[in-house]
């Protein structure tokens, strides 16, 4: 069997879209605030008051994902917690001053990062590639493993 041509297989070449974006981000933006760390704190930016399963459909992470997210924000003091007035049960999340500054901070530095991480393409193309990876993760989110269905059996 000849090898095939990763470069046609869109896991690969995502896996290497991350690797790049995660130095990047390292280097550009901090080294202490992760970027789905960033992406809470700029939901809650956009709509103060949520709760932590809202915050984590916002920013498309998984419950446990955003439950660890969070945990983190709140012993760093970038996040508060107050009990919901209208459903005791529920914790809704703001941001502290302190998370206020820093995502403010994080969110000039995501867009020198960005510039140089889209750096190659038109502006043309880089709405295009918007466009098509929304596309693409949009119908993914919709994909289910049918029942029965696994990995292969090992010979």
């Amino acid at each position: 069997m000849q090898a095939v041509d990763l470069s046609t297989h869109p896991g690969h070449l995502a896996r290497r879209l991350q690797q790049a974006h995660h130095l990047l981000w390292n280097t550009m933006v901090s080294e202490e605030i992760t970027s789905p760390q960033f992406a809470v704190l700029n939901a809650l930016t956009a709509e103060p008051g949520l709760d932590q399963r809202t915050v984590g459909e916002r920013v498309g992470l998984d419950r446990s994902t955003v439950a660890e997210v969070v945990t983190r924000l709140l012993r760093r003091e970038l996040l508060g917690k107050v009990r919901d007035p209208q459903d005791g049960r529920r914790w809704l999340l703001r941001l502290t001053d302190e998370g206020v500054r820093t995502h403010g901070r994080l969110a000039r530095r995501t867009a020198g990062m960005n510039q140089v991480f889209l750096g190659p393409l038109s502006t043309d193309e880089q709405s295009a590639l918007f466009g098509l990876m929304r596309r693409v993760a949009d119908a993914a989110e919709g994909i289910r493993v049918p029942e029965g269905a696994g990995p292969p059996a090992r010979r």
